[in-house]
């Protein structure tokens, strides 16, 4: 039977789950994707996704690749697997991939979002599961710290240990923080070729205790300097963070789906 990979676009409230990477006797993301293309398929298929979302994080646009038979339109695959799919889980597309497409290495671009709301309505249940209740924050201190983030640099001082720092250098194409138009708060955009685990919550986290006046303004540009996370304010919870998109190079996608 011939396959071909797939590029599946993903979205997910992550509240209910242990994050994306499969564990045994734990419901997350990636497991609930491959007990339903088991079921379509009548075998397990690994999905192998572009990065490993934390347990409680959110995504509108990650991306995942299943080895799916060429006899299945994309079209067929998206409506098949969201008739199985749990509520909170669901494909919003399917694109057919050359040979060879790894979603996690062959990615150029990602985006995240954080959100946080700085009046009391953030604590409502309704929103509290999307956004971090912060207070009052300086917006000055918050725009002049994301500003120092656009280029290349050492962010083993703003992610969590691990493995991952090894590889410690990430080069950030945007980052900027924008003030919500559905309700008061703020939402932080970074875009950037690669992420290091919890990254992007030590800098919410950082920059937040900077908009409250608790650290100087120029503490986020010292840390990128630092040789580790010893100094680092606590990352922002999981919750307020969601993955927005992963771009691929066009060559990439097949001509036709």
């Amino acid at each position: 039977m011939a396959v071909r990979p797939t590029l599946l676009v993903l979205q997910y409230d992550g509240g209910a789950y242990a994050g994306w990477q499969r564990q045994p006797a734990t419901r997350t993301i990636q497991g609930e994707i491959e007990a339903v293309v088991a079921r379509l398929l009548g075998r397990r298929v690994p999905v192998v996704g572009a990065g490993r979302t934390d347990a409680g994080v959110h995504a509108v646009g990650q991306a995942a690749a299943v080895q799916f038979p060429e006899r299945w339109s994309c079209a067929e695959a998206v409506r098949a697997m969201n008739a199985l799919l749990p509520p909170d889980i669901w494909v919003v597309a399917a694109r057919r991939m050359a040979p060879g497409f790894n979603p996690r290495r062959d990615a150029v671009e990602r985006t995240y979002c954080y959100r946080v709301g700085t009046d009391r309505g953030a604590r409502s249940p309704f929103r509290g599961r999307h956004e971090w209740a912060v207070g009052p924050l300086a917006e000055g201190r918050l725009a002049t710290a994301a500003a120092a983030l656009p280029g290349t640099h050492s962010f083993v001082a703003l992610s969590a240990k691990g493995p991952d720092l090894a590889r410690h250098r990430c080069r950030v194409l945007e980052a900027q923080w924008l003030r919500r138009e559905d309700a008061p708060g703020y939402e932080f955009w970074i875009t950037g070729d690669r992420f290091l685990r919890h990254m992007v919550r030590f800098l919410v986290g950082l920059m937040v205790e900077i908009a409250r006046g608790r650290r100087p303004e120029g503490d986020l540009g010292r840390l990128l300097a630092a040789a580790d996370n010893g100094e680092a304010s606590p990352p922002a919870p999981p919750h307020g963070l969601t993955l927005v998109g992963v771009r691929y190079p066009r060559h990439l996608y097949a001509r036709a789906s």
